[in-house]
């Protein structure tokens, strides 16, 4: 017994090993085949699958065929209903925009459109064995549908036209008696401004609320309409009582007999706009909802024909699933056996490749590929894995030189950046410097002539006093030439002295905000008047006139310092660009308080322009159209990020060709930029990215 169970193990390894055997053997005689012809066996398996089911399906085609035009011949229908219901509600909704927004294109589309929806009912619909017996319905509907339109014409243009005879002409008319009124009030400080105002203030605010009801009809726009108006008659009694001349009486007259004709014509409005709301409702969108019915009742019927002819058409096809499931259950097993045999012939030459590949993506690159001698396409995959070994060592080595490329580049980034760095400071000092320069030339002046006169003044006095010690006795008219000379030669000292103290006073008070850059409320107009009396120097070395309109009473929370480089910058370039070669012209610098608490400032001059090109690239860092003469381009760039970034505004440049430059800054009177220095530093500047120009 025990010596049995050795024999039995020995018979399975030969049982076994004839079954490896065996294997080997097909495996060996498939891959003796290239692999492009194992595949197409597969592939002819499966065309033999397509040939029979196409004669299955072939055979069912005519069941289906007449199943399938049932179907089609319904979704046709559908599709002409479709359209029919896409274009009448494009209609009723253009009918809506033409009447809050009339125009000739709306017209001429509802037109168009109008003919279309009519030519659909006529032609298609018409000849459509499943629709033509509810044509005449629908025709019906939509005739109704558009003569509606007909008549909101009609009602539109009276409207328009109450609109702009009742309420336009009254309006415009007050206006002109308010001007009227303004005028005739030759004071200030008269005592009819205040309710004047309120009583302009009334007119506007009910003008705007007229626009809006007009525009778009709602109860509250013709309250706000009311209740100015009624303001504005509480106000005309009171102003009469007030007034100080007839003229004012007289226009006060007029303009309560206005403002009952605006009362009126807004009355008329109101019922005009009543009416076209119920013609709208009522002969538009009534006949729109039936058309819709209609519609909806066909689609109904329709998809009960289609249910029909899909019932037949799923049978159909059932059956010829079943047979379909059976012709390729048999083809599949064929397919599974031919399958596994290839698979089989191609699976360890591949396991080879893919292991190389894994060794490669590790990093091992020292392992050759094994199979690259074979002679079949899976040699060939071998020979090409390892080209990608060989080309994987050389990545790794050019890895190596772009690794030290690159340490390389951003050690030369860093130094650009600190030269960018060099150039904005040199730019800032630079504006600095003319500055401190024009002011020190412009200080010498007075400064000279106080010299000269206190020395002329001190001859005086000692020739004076060696008359009064000589033994001549002093004259009375030589007295009175003492003393007239003595107060001509005050009079010069304390002008000459004061002006400059007030040069030095200008440019310390500049010089303060530029070197400590805080943040503080400042007079915008005390603020602008000392930074043009620091640069009035670069006037007189060019002649270019100079205007300030800066309103008093502006206090702006935020940076001097700022502002003032701003208004350096634009200077200087001004006289730079604008003005080359000592041409003479004009700068303005204005501004004025906008809605939402913003300011506006205008710096403009009628100096030579800018092309296209250059307003493009204006405001781009080292842009300049003076590189040759020492220009660096960062005049403008540094103006741009002190507005946008530090003042929290935005900056726009208006120019054309010979007929000057205008920049117009808008910021908010309370500054959004954080704290920090006067100007921005190269850690936080950011180059604009919509540039518009000049230099």
């Amino acid at each position: 017994m025990v010596p049995a169970e050795p024999r039995h193990d020995k018979a399975v390894e030969q049982q076994g090993g004839l079954a490896a055997k065996g294997r080997s053997g097909i495996v060996g005689l498939v891959r003796a085949i290239p692999i492009r012809w194992r595949i197409l066996s597969v592939a002819a398996l499966n065309s033999a699958v397509v040939v029979a089911l196409a004669l299955l399906i072939w055979s069912g085609a005519k069941t289906l065929g007449s199943a399938w035009d049932d179907v089609r011949q319904v979704r046709e229908s559908d599709k002409i209903l479709a359209v029919l219901e896409s274009k009448t509600g494009r209609l009723q909704n253009l009918i809506h925009r033409y009447i809050n927004q009339p125009s000739p294109d709306l017209f001429a589309e509802i037109v168009l459109l109008r003919e279309a929806v009519l030519g659909t009912l006529s032609t298609r619909a018409s000849t459509d064995p499943m629709l033509s017996g509810s044509v005449d319905e629908l025709e019906h509907a939509t005739e109704r549908f558009l003569s509606g339109f007909g008549e909101l014409r009609t009602l539109q243009t009276t409207i328009a036209k109450t609109y702009e005879d009742q309420i336009l002409a009254p309006a415009k008319d007050m206006a002109e008696l308010y001007s009227v009124i303004d005028g005739a009030t030759g004071r200030r400080e008269a005592q009819i401004w205040p309710a004047l105002g309120k009583s302009r203030e009334a007119f506007t605010a009910m003008l705007v609320a007229a626009n809006a009801y007009y525009l778009a009809p709602a109860s509250t726009s013709a309250d706000e309409v009311r209740k100015n108006t009624d303001a504005i008659d509480r106000t005309i009694p009171i102003m009469i009582d007030l007034a100080d001349n007839d003229q004012q009486r007289d226009a006060l007259l007029r303009l309560k007999t206005r403002t009952a004709a605006m009362r009126d014509g807004i009355g008329n409005l109101s019922k005009l706009l009543a009416k076209r709301t119920d013609l709208l409702r009522n002969a538009i969108d009534a006949s729109q909802a039936e058309t819709i019915s209609a519609i909806d009742g066909l689609s109904v019927k329709m998809r009960q024909r289609e249910q029909s002819a899909q019932m037949t058409f799923d049978h159909t096809l059932s059956d010829i699933s079943r047979k379909m499931l059976s012709i390729a259950a048999f083809f599949l097993a064929i397919i599974i056996v031919a399958g596994v045999i290839i698979a089989l012939s191609i699976r360890l030459p591949l396991r080879q490749i893919m292991t190389a590949m894994r060794a490669i993506m590790a990093g091992d690159y020292d392992r050759k590929v094994a199979g690259t001698d074979a002679r079949d396409e899976i040699g060939a995959m071998a020979r090409a894995v390892e080209v990608f070994r060989k080309n994987a060592i050389a990545k790794r080595d050019a890895e190596a030189e772009l690794r030290a490329s690159k340490e390389k580049a951003e050690s030369a980034l860093l130094e650009l950046n600190a030269a960018q760095q060099n150039l904005i400071d040199a730019e800032r000092l630079a504006a600095l410097g003319a500055l401190v320069a024009g002011v020190a030339h412009e200080v010498n002046n007075p400064i000279g002539i106080s010299l000269t006169v206190a020395s002329s003044f001190a001859r005086r006095a000692d020739m004076f006093d060696a008359e009064l010690r000589s033994a001549a006795p002093l004259k009375r008219s030589q007295l009175e030439e003492f003393v007239r000379t003595c107060r001509d030669a005050a009079r010069q000292l304390v002008g000459n002295l004061h002006r400059a103290g007030e040069l030095i006073q200008s440019f310390k008070q500049v010089a303060v905000d530029r070197s400590h850059a805080e943040r503080r409320q400042f007079s915008l107009s005390e603020a602008t008047h000392q930074i043009v009396a620091s640069l009035r120097p670069v006037l007189k070395r060019a002649p270019i006139s100079l205007t300030v309109d800066v309103p008093e009473g502006l206090v702006i929370d935020g940076y001097p310092g700022s502002y003032g480089q701003i208004l350096t910058n634009l200077f200087i370039n001004a006289a730079n660009h604008a003005f080359p070669d000592g041409k003479s012209g004009a700068i303005s610098i204005a501004a004025k308080l906008r809605a939402h608490d913003d300011i506006e400032i205008i710096f403009a001059d009628n100096g030579a322009g800018m092309t296209p090109d250059v307003q493009r690239q204006a405001f781009d860092p080292f842009f300049t159209t003076r590189r040759n003469e020492g220009g660096t381009g960062l005049g403008l760039h540094i103006v741009y990020n002190l507005v946008t970034q530090r003042l929290g505004g935005r900056m726009m440049l208006e120019s054309r060709l010979g007929q000057g430059t205008t920049f117009r800054i808008i910021m908010p009177r309370a500054a959004a930029g954080g704290a920090g220095r006067g100007e921005p530093d190269s850690e936080t500047t950011q180059w604009p990215t919509r540039t518009m120009s000049s230099t």
